[in-house]
């Protein structure tokens, strides 16, 4: 994963409102600079943040890094796993940096649609101008009870943001 500049991560992160319990989930393979951005800014914001790692190097980084974290907790997190939900816990954002393969990302979406609160949203980054793999995402969250599709594309310079909402009372 490129490096994401902190300046346009933080911008992004005044969608997050500032309501107290929030909680937010990111399903990362690498990248340490992005989740020391968010473990930043849910410190300072009193947030919960939970790392799925779905890479066991970078679980095993994480975790000592992590370690002595009041809101910050990582998960050694294969996604194959039959079912997302932990401890009955929801979610209000869900960040996904993980690179997801394309035979994967139908129940990657349907796993994670459990996982969110009624009204959250998922953001899905993507490398920057891939137009078919955006497409691929857009019709797999239209088809899976996910509303408000939007791409913010101008604001990092290797990535686009795909960012969907989960509706209430839609779906499984």
């Amino acid at each position: 994963m490129e490096k994401i500049e902190k300046t346009k991560l933080g911008q992004l992160l005044q969608i997050v409102p500032d309501h107290p319990m929030i909680r937010i989930a990111h399903f990362a393979d690498n990248g340490e600079w992005m989740t020391e951005v968010l473990a930043d800014f849910c410190h300072e914001k009193g947030y919960e943040y939970q790392i799925n790692c779905t890479d066991a190097d970078f679980y095993e980084k994480t975790k000592e890094k992590y370690r002595n974290s009041e809101n910050v907790r990582t998960v050694k997190f294969p996604l194959q796993r039959p079912r997302y939900m932990m401890q009955a816990k929801i979610y209000d954002f869900i960040f996904v940096t993980s690179e997801i393969d394309a035979n994967m990302r139908e129940a990657f979406v349907t796993r994670c649609h459990p996982i969110i609160k009624n009204a959250g949203n998922i953001l899905i980054f993507l490398p920057k101008g891939e137009r078919e793999e955006r497409y691929d995402w857009m019709k797999l969250l239209e088809e899976h009870y996910y509303v408000a599709t939007n791409t913010i594309d101008d604001m990092f310079e290797h990535y686009d943001v795909l960012i969907s909402k989960k509706m209430h009372g839609w779906g499984g």
